[in-house]
């Protein structure tokens, strides 16, 4: 590998640890905090990073467990535990990294089409997974995915004024309720 293939391997891969420890650490997260930590130049990383959400969307998806790893659910039979679970645990690992899904849900709300991380998903369906496939799973998921969600938990938050445990009960309710309506 050549000298200057090597040094661009190693620029990349201390931008993208920089941005695993500020979001590990649930510090601020911006291009700016990133290349700093990095000791490169803001226009450093957005050479090697179009913008924010693409540096942790491709960064930090090591740092999210696996749904099963963060929700264990052997044994629980019940479809309103199982999804209070996953809730519950969306809700824990968002106010632990907040900072961080503060930035990139705002970074990719003013950039419309980006793509951002969206674990919710494989969490509702490692919820869902005692469900036989079919169009009532399926509507099922899409409505959790509206409540079991971090802008959710925000809404709680900013906008309600709950404290973060009451955001979490409230929106654990909302998916319980969600799974017993769809019945």
């Amino acid at each position: 590998m050549a000298v200057r293939t090597q040094q661009k391997e190693r620029t990349r891969q201390a931008i993208a640890a920089a941005a695993r420890e500020l979001v590990v650490g649930n510090a601020e997260v911006t291009m700016p905090a990133v290349a700093a930590r990095a000791g490169v130049s803001e226009a450093t990383a957005y050479r090697y990073y179009p913008d924010l959400v693409s540096l942790l969307r491709e960064t930090v998806d090591d740092v999210w467990p696996a749904p099963a790893e963060m929700v264990p659910l052997e044994g629980v039979t019940d479809l309103g535990e199982r999804v209070a679970r996953v809730a519950t645990a969306l809700c824990e690992r968002t106010l632990a990294h907040e900072v961080a899904v503060r930035a990139v849900v705002s970074s990719s709300v003013a950039r419309t089409g980006e793509r951002r991380p969206a674990h919710r998903f494989a969490l509702i369906e490692h919820a869902l997974a005692t469900m036989p496939a079919s169009t009532q799973r399926t509507e099922l998921a899409t409505r959790l995915a509206v409540v079991i969600s971090a802008e959710s938990l925000f809404t709680l938050l900013d906008l309600c004024g709950l404290d973060p445990d009451a955001a979490v009960a409230a929106l654990r309710g909302c998916a319980v309720a969600v799974v017993a309506g769809s019945g």
